[in-house]
């Protein structure tokens, strides 16, 4: 029976990793927030550039070819909105 006694202590408790930021941590999420303001300001500032381009195109007699322009600065706005939530899924 002796041979029982290791099995009859608890094991040790594995420690925790804390769920808080790292150190600078703070600093980066301002850096980030910076950045996604700034990406968003583009953004627009691409839309207002097709539509105008859109427009004297237009009264030239041919619009069409902007319409892919304005598709790809639409996808850019949904993957700026949407970044956080992409990268919460690949982590």
């Amino acid at each position: 029976m002796g041979h029982l006694a290791p099995l009859a202590d608890p094991p040790a408790p594995i420690p925790s990793v804390g769920s808080g930021a790292p150190p600078g941590g703070a600093k980066l999420s301002t850096i980030l927030g910076w950045a996604a303001w700034i990406a968003t300001g583009l953004c627009l500032l691409g839309i207002f550039i097709v539509a105008g381009t859109m427009a004297v195109a237009h009264r030239r007699g041919g619009a069409g070819e902007h319409a892919a322009g304005l598709g790809w600065v639409l996808v850019a706005c949904v993957l700026i909105g949407s970044a956080s939530t992409l990268v919460g899924i690949l982590v």
